[in-house]
C-alpha cells in the first residue's frame, strides 16, 4: 500500500512538473501570436518639477560605437537635447554622472555630451549602473533622492538603471526623448514597462526634456 502511495506521489510531482513545459494541444504562445499582439495605450508624460541640490543626472553610455548612425540614428537625434538639458543642470549645480559600458573610455565619448572637469564618470559599466559600482552610496552621499536618466540603450543603460533606482527607492524620472534604442518597438516596449512594472511605475515619472522645471 505504501510503495502504491509513494508511486502516485511520484507520478503527480512528475505530471506537475512537466506542466511547466507542457503547452496543450492547440494552444498559441506569444511568439505564435506576435504578428496579432495589438500595441498597448502610450503611457502618459507627466510634468516634473526637480530640486538640483537633490536631484542627479545621469548620462550613459553616449560613445561613438553605440551612438551612431549606422547602429542606432534615433541616438544621434537624442543629442542636442540632452546636451541642452545638460547645460541647464549644470548651470542650476545639479550633480552630472556619465557612464561608459564596457572597455569604453572618457575619450569614446561624444563631444557635446562630454563631461566637464570634476565630474563623476563611471567606466567599465554594464547595462544597470548600480552593478560593480559604488554609485548607490555615492548617490546617498551627495543627498541625492532622485535621478533622471538618459542615455541609450533604452532597453539596456535606461530600463534595468531605472528600474533597479526604483526598487531602491529613488525618484526615478525618465524623458523618454534622452532614451534611444535601436527603432521605436524597443523604446516603445521600454517606456510601457517603466510605467506599468510593479515596484517601478510607482517610483517612476515618463516625461520629456522641456516638461522639466527646477
Amino acid at each position: 500500500m505504501r510503495r502504491h502511495v509513494a508511486r502516485l506521489v511520484t507520478i503527480g510531482v512528475l505530471v506537475a512538473t512537466a506542466g511547466w513545459f507542457w503547452t496543450p494541444a492547440g494552444a498559441a504562445t506569444i511568439i505564435d501570436e506576435w504578428a496579432n499582439t495589438k500595441a498597448e495605450p502610450p503611457p502618459m508624460l507627466k510634468p516634473a518639477t526637480v530640486d538640483p541640490k537633490t536631484t542627479a543626472l545621469i548620462v550613459m553610455d553616449l560613445v561613438n560605437g553605440s551612438c551612431n548612425q549606422q547602429r542606432r540614428p534615433r541616438c544621434v537625434a537624442s543629442i542636442s537635447t540632452i546636451s541642452k538639458f545638460m547645460g541647464q543642470a549644470r548651470a542650476k549645480g545639479m550633480l552630472v554622472i556619465t557612464t561608459v559600458a564596457g572597455t569604453g573610455g572618457v575619450p569614446d565619448i561624444l563631444p557635446d555630451v562630454a563631461p566637464k572637469a570634476g565630474e563623476t564618470i563611471l567606466t567599465g559599466t554594464v547595462a544597470n549602473k548600480f552593478i560593480r559600482t559604488n554609485l548607490e552610496n555615492f548617490l546617498h552621499y551627495n543627498g541625492i533622492t532622485t535621478v533622471i536618466l538618459a542615455g541609450t540603450s533604452a532597453h539596456g543603460a535606461v530600463l534595468y538603471t531605472a528600474s533597479e533606482a526604483a526598487f531602491l527607492k529613488f525618484n526615478v524620472i525618465v524623458p523618454v526623448d534622452g532614451a534611444s534604442a535601436e527603432n521605436l518597438f524597443a523604446e516603445q516596449a521600454v517606456a510601457w514597462l517603466l510605467a506599468n512594472s510593479p515596484g517601478v511605475a510607482q517610483q517612476t515619472t515618463l516625461t520629456k526634456f522641456d516638461m522639466l522645471k527646477f
